[in-house]
């Protein structure tokens, strides 16, 4: 492994570094944590920052230093976990967001101790991911200074029907006879999927502070497996509350892989999505608007449909996009989310009546 320790001494830690060793097996960047060699210094997470993906690195650390600032501020000063809550990110020995040769971006964090991370997805864990995600949500929903978007388009679903009429009519890898049973079902359903853009644009749908990429991997738990803290920030920014609920429940509430060749295992869960909207409603009610609290079914149904139509568009580039494993890979991608989405909208009126009912307890 490449020797760390000149990056590690451009930032303004205690302790005197011992160890860096790979942490974690993120996708997005390269994620390192660094031991210190005495007992009552804190530890650290270096992480070189993907630039391909996130090429504004201003915008991407500004925005990580009005979050978490704004979060840490909101918790009492005697809370003696209160380091341990909110990310706290190290300047550079010049007082810097982050430290660059010009070539490669890196920034250091304080490593939470005594944490855990837990990918196992049963109703008691999602419940508490849904209240820690609403939580995080109402923490934030006064933050007083604008973020600016640092993925922009993320989770706009006019954006992603556009980029995939652009791919459908290029048809650059020369695809599209194979995916006419998609399109046609794609197209059934855009002008219902778009209804977000179409309420805010009405005044019906404000935007709020999402976390961007709500997956139970990013909480980190305690030793008695309550929610901690919420981390990797890179796509807070300004959306629809219905990013992070449907995001959630595109992966937590799916009974399959994503990769699963076989449409009759994939199923949308309720059981999952009764406990995550109950956990998500606990702490979010406070800032949410009647349309909002409403509209959430919607939500779990629409995450699946554009996930489907990013993975289609990917498709019919030519694979540029999302990394496969074999040809044909982002097809059967598609094709489980479509039935996932397909799933969804048949619960429909089972998650609008458990709202409702959740609404009058």
């Amino acid at each position: 492994m490449e020797d760390l320790f000149p990056i590690v001494s451009k930032f303004k830690t205690y302790g005197t570094p011992a160890v860096v060793k790979p942490l974690g097996n993120g996708l997005v960047h390269d994620t390192f944590k660094v031991t210190t060699a005495e007992l009552h210094s804190p530890d650290y997470v270096l992480q070189r920052i993907n630039r391909i993906l996130f090429p504004d690195i201003d915008t991407l650390q500004r925005n990580l230093v009005y979050v978490t600032n704004h979060l840490r501020g909101k918790l009492p000063a005697t809370d003696p976990d209160r380091d341990r809550k909110v990310l706290t990110l190290i300047p550079t020995i010049h007082g810097k967001r982050y430290w660059t040769d010009g070539t490669e971006y890196w920034r250091m964090t304080k490593y939470i101790p005594f944490s855990q991370t837990i990918e196992t997805l049963t109703p008691e864990t999602v419940y508490t991911a849904g209240k820690a995600f609403g939580h995080f949500q109402a923490m934030l929903s006064d933050l007083p200074v604008h973020l600016e978007e640092t993925l922009p388009g993320l989770y706009n679903m006019e954006f992603h029907l556009r980029q995939l009429k652009e791919a459908r009519e290029n048809n650059r890898a020369r695809r599209r006879r194979k995916v006419r049973k998609e399109l046609d079902y794609i197209e059934r359903y855009a002008a219902d999927m778009c209804k977000a853009e179409i309420a805010h644009r009405a005044g019906k749908l404000p935007k709020r502070i999402c976390h961007g990429d709500p997956r139970i991997g990013n909480l980190l738990f305690d030793q008695n497996r309550e929610a901690l803290c919420v981390i990797d920030l890179d796509t807070v920014m300004p959306g629809y509350v219905f990013s992070d609920f449907g995001n959630f429940l595109r992966t937590a509430a799916n009974t399959a892989k994503e990769e699963e060749r076989d449409p009759d295992k994939v199923y949308f869960d309720m059981q999952i999505f009764c406990a995550f909207t109950k956990g998500y409603l606990a702490s979010s009610m406070s800032f949410l608007t009647a349309y909002e609290i409403a509209h959430l079914p919607f939500a779990a149904t629409l995450f699946p449909y554009m996930q489907g139509v990013r993975f289609l568009t990917d498709f019919l580039n030519g694979d540029n996009c999302y990394q496969i494993q074999y040809p044909g890979h982002n097809l059967i991608r598609t094709r489980t989310q479509l039935r996932l989405h397909e799933s969804a909208t048949e619960q429909l009126p089972h998650m609008q009546e458990f709202i409702h009912q959740h609404l009058l307890q």
